[in-house]
């Protein structure tokens, strides 16, 4: 719906900050792409209608550092948040604007829900002031209802925001505490003391939280529990701040006088029954559930309504020991008795309403005469006879909504808590609470209790692997206590063995009749077909997040997302938030998976592999598609292009795709080695290249190697010699990156004789610019400019002019390391100009890169800087860090000789950072070099000397060490990456 500005329909516009930010227009959510982004509309969203000036955005943006490029970037960002607006809304795009010194967010106070929080916690003050409670309680409703977390929550605070949180965080404080007076004056006390035991949890420290609290039980003519609480109050303030209470709480204690306790009395008709089972002795943490349920409860209950609770979650975690827990601490608030039944939903009998009506009303004493014929008449009895009682009702193991419809009070003050291993969404006006795995923290205490902490404290790492072995799962770690309580002789260690085999693992949960399998069973016996079908082939995926699409994918059909919503429904799979591209992530908890891997064994094998094979298809058509969308030309193959293409995932890829990449990265990984053991040979190798464009991008060298080496192996299972020549050129890169120049050497000689053996000229030549990198920076650079021209005749020959590009790249660097300069420069200029020809802003870079060296070397350090500064500010709008990793440290080295120590300092040790972090140890060394220089002309010795030594170590280490140690020597030949990236 819109609204009229001006005569003008307008969409409607919400930005929220109290909490996650947030965005909404015309009812949808707006995406803001990634951190940065979302940090900038932050700083504009807390000063709306005022221009915060790019200084300010940019320390907000980048705390510890800017890159010279902050302003640009600003400027993108700001582009690319119009762009989102404006998708919903050409005119919302004009509400963020550029001033000549910032930018200004045009708002609305009812747009922004902070200044709307504050304006309605202003009328309602004004409201109380008039002794108008009702309206002062409905506007403060309102707006604590505005709040969904802590301010910006997720992002990282700027130091400058700090007085706006803390006035808006203390406002929130005091818009609880006037709800809370209002609430106690209209003589609502139940819903005011069930807030306040939340409260003071919250802010113990907060005396005029404590005085509410004791004025609401007084009032409700709780007085006992009003002196217990001031105790508790006094007993905190003692221990934390080692003072007594002030004069306003002592005042309150002073009107609390506790009557002579009295006999209660109770009509025979209505004696309490109990049906609870044991409250678990050793029942461990879930302080939060148990606070929430017991809380809501105790709030449903004081204002006369019912409460009905779905605890839901995984097979194992532990639903209904949290519910009878609950269902305990709640006693005395429902003074009328607890009833407990088992519905049986998991069984292959679930139990039918009308005989669980017949259980609940000879409960309350109903004789089987009594007992009506008819379902709605049965439940209709069970309404009527709970309105006027407070009791508890526990309905264990609901098999769904139906089943538990027909139990439920209709009024009075009942509380029903229901288990359930689905989530019940038909279930109208239930509460749903998830249920969760037990926090690491919680799951050793659990095991203590059961195994005794002496025991888990002598081996406190085989104790660790047996909770991460048993997924944190409360009934596996309970098995797993209840083996070794029975089992004293045994080490912790020794069960940590015997569970660290998968294979194994589910034979070794089960002690008794608690057996982890048993349980999963349960469920998945419930699971019609097509989940029961897709849960055994995710199974197969392994310990990874995947996406939606890969149901859809291990079933054969175009879409899925029906399957999928009964296994999340059914805490089979897990939901676990969405990836850097926006798309929902899912995963199966470690002992479910290895339960599924055990069923696809048992399944139809040549379905069960269609299946698998069609989820690494997906992966390898996005993969292509994503490297073929990526803004910079990759030199080198990652693909066959004479191989067939799998069918492409539809509606999967965002626009950025180096983001599906980042998404996706320990996934695709992972599916290479899948393929690999699998025996998909053909996959597994294709997969890994297409790969191979990201990992260059990024700098991921780890994932580079170990994906090549199994791709070289089953490339060379296929047979291929294509594809063993690539899987060849690319291991080559890597090792070349590695400053393992040998065995590049070897791995591009191998793949230039493959592709000469399948006649691939381009192949060729891409293998002999890698070749000749190395020629050059081992000194052979007769043989070096022989194989650029080589190379440069076989890239004219196959219409490539991005290979030719790089090959005069190549020679003019060679030239350069000759001290040749003339020669090098007119090389770099006519890839400068053949790049800028074809649209290779990627090698466009490197070339303002080798002519802002080559200047360098001339003592142009003005033209060399200012080539630098342009291959630096290509390389960071292409999305390329790795690349401006290196250029850093050629502009870094122009600042020190030019005397701007300040910025090559910052300019260093970021580029250190990179090629640390790449492994690139030549590039290390030349930095370090550089720094220990640096901190010499700033009188620093002893960092000067350490860096200095780290230099020469590292030369050493790769036998190239300067001619005179004692002097920094000319800088080495540039980085390999310069050429081949």
């Amino acid at each position: 719906m819109g609204e009229l500005i001006g005569q003008v329909e307008t969409t409607s516009l919400t930005i929220r900050v109290l909490g996650p930010l947030e965005v909404t227009a015309g009812g949808r959510v707006i995406a803001l792409g990634g951190p940065k982004p979302r940090l900038l509309l932050a700083a504009l969203a807390l000063q709306p209608n005022v221009v915060v000036s790019t200084d300010v955005l940019v320390e907000v943006l980048w705390p510890d550092s800017a890159p010279r490029s902050a302003a640009a970037n600003i400027r993108t960002y700001v582009h690319s948040l119009r762009r989102r607006f404006a998708e919903i809304d050409p005119e919302l795009g004009e509400r963020i604007s550029s001033r000549a010194s910032g930018y200004l967010l045009t708002a609305s106070p009812d747009e922004l829900d902070h200044l709307s929080f504050t304006a309605s916690a202003g009328e309602a003050r004004e409201m109380l002031d008039r002794g108008d409670a009702e309206s002062a309680l409905e506007l403060l409703d309102r707006a604590d209802a505005r709040w969904r977390g802590e301010v910006l929550e997720g992002l990282p605070h700027d130091h400058s925001w700090g007085a706006t949180v803390a006035r808006l965080a203390e406002l929130r404080l005091s818009v609880q505490e006037q709800r809370l007076r209002a609430r106690i004056d209209l003589g609502r006390t139940g819903e005011a003391v069930a807030e306040l035991r939340g409260l003071v949890t919250e802010h113990p420290l907060r005396e005029e939280l404590w005085g509410q609290l004791i004025v609401a039980l007084r009032a409700a003519g709780r007085t006992a529990d009003a002196v217990e609480a001031y105790e508790s109050a006094r007993r905190v303030l003692r221990e934390e701040l080692g003072a007594e209470p002030g004069a306003r709480l002592r005042e309150l204690r002073a009107t609390l006088v506790v009557p002579e306790s009295v006999p209660a009395t109770r009509p025979a008709d209505v004696a309490p029954v109990c049906q609870l089972p044991l409250d678990l002795p050793d029942f461990t943490g879930r302080d939060d559930v148990l606070r929430e349920v017991v809380a809501l409860m105790r709030e449903r209950a004081g204002s006369g309504a019912p409460a009905v609770i779905v605890l839901s979650g995984a097979p194992g975690v532990g639903k209904s020991a949290v519910a009878i827990r609950v269902a305990h601490a709640a006693r005395e608030d429902f003074p009328d008795g607890q009833l407990h039944v088992d519905l049986a939903g998991t069984s292959s009998s679930p139990r039918a309403p009308m005989g669980v009506l017949a259980e609940l009303l000879h409960a309350l004493g109903i004789p089987d005469a009594g007992l009506p014929r008819e379902l709605a008449e049965r439940a209709a009895l069970l309404r009527s006879r709970l309105a006027g009682r407070r009791m508890c009702v526990v309905l264990d193991d609901a098999g769904s909504a139906a089943q538990v419809r027909p139990l439920l009070p209709g009024a009075g003050a009942c509380a029903v808590l229901v288990t359930s291993r689905l989530r019940l969404p038909g279930l109208a006006g239930a509460k749903p609470v998830d249920v969760d795995l037990l926090p690491e923290a919680e799951g050793a205490r659990l095991l203590e209790g059961i195994v005794g902490a002496e025991r888990v404290a002598a081996e406190p790492e085989s104790a660790a692997a047996i909770l991460r072995q048993c997924g944190h799962l409360p009934l596996a770690i309970r098995v797993a206590g209840a083996k070794l309580t029975h089992r004293p002789g045994w080490t912790l260690r020794l069960l940590a063995d015997r569970l660290r085999d998968e294979r194994r693992r589910l034979d070794e949960l089960r002690v008794g009749d608690l057996a982890v399998r048993a349980s999963v069973t349960l469920s998945y016996d419930l699971l019609p077909m097509s989940a029961a079908t897709a849960f055994r082939g995710l199974g197969l995926l392994g310990p990874v997040q995947f996406p939606a699409w890969t149901v859809a994918a291990v079933l054969g059909r175009r879409e899925a997302d029906d399957v999928l919503d009964v296994l999340v429904d059914g805490h089979l799979v897990e939901l676990v938030g969405s990836d850097s591209a926006g798309q929902p992530r899912y995963r199966l908890h470690d002992l479910l998976r290895v339960y599924a891997v055990e069923l696809a064994e048992q399944s139809d094998a040549a379905k069960t592999r269609a299946g698998l094979r069609r989820v690494l298809e997906g992966y390898l058509a996005l993969a292509l598609e994503a490297a073929r969308r990526m803004p910079l030309h990759f030199f080198g193959m990652y693909c066959d292009d004479e191989l067939p293409r799998p069918q492409l995932p539809a509606d999967v890829l965002p626009d950025e795709t180096a983001a599906w990449f980042a998404a996706e990265r320990h996934t695709s990984v992972a599916a290479v080695s899948l393929a690999a053991e699998h025996g998909f040979d053909d996959l597994a190798w294709q997969l890994a290249s297409a790969l191979t464009p990201y990992f260059d991008l990024r700098g991921h060298q780890d994932d580079w190697h170990s994906t090549h080496i199994l791709a070289l192996a089953s490339a060379r299972r296929t047979g291929s010699l294509r594809a063993e020549a690539i899987v060849q050129r690319n291991l080559g890169q890597y090792l070349l990156y590695q400053d393992e120049y040998a065995q590049s050497r070897v791995a591009f000689d191998e793949s230039k004789a493959l592709f000469e053996q399948v006649g691939d000229a381009q192949g060729v030549g891409i293998a002999l610019t890698g070749l000749a990198t190395i020629l050059r920076i081992e000194g052979e650079d007769d043989r070096a400019l022989d194989h650029c021209h080589e190379a440069l005749k076989l890239f004219a020959e196959a219409d490539d002019p991005h290979g030719e590009a790089v090959a005069r790249i190549g020679a003019g660097a060679v030239w350069m390391s000759r001290g040749c300069y003339a020669a090098a420069k007119r090389w770099f200029t006519d890839a400068l100009e053949l790049s800028a020809a074809i649209g290779d802003r990627h090698r466009e870079a490197h070339a303002f890169k080798r002519l802002g060296l080559l200047y360098q070397h001339q003592g142009n350090l003005a033209a060399a800087r200012e080539h630098v500064d342009q291959a630096i500010a290509l390389f960071t709008e292409l999305g390329d860090d790795h690349c401006v990793g290196y250029a850093n440290q050629n502009l870094g080295e122009l600042c020190l000789h030019s005397g701007d120590f300040a910025h090559a300092q910052l300019l260093l040790v970021n580029s250190l950072s990179v090629h640390r972090r790449n492994g690139d140890r030549r590039s290390e060394a030349e930095v370090s070099q550089l720094l220990g220089e640096l901190h010499r002309a700033l009188s620093q010795p002893e960092r000067s000397r350490e860096y200095s030594e780290r230099a020469l170590a590292i030369w050493h280490e790769l036998s190239t060490r300067p001619k005179d140690p004692a002097t920094p020597p000319a800088p080495p030949a540039a980085p390999p990456h310069i050429v081949s990236a």
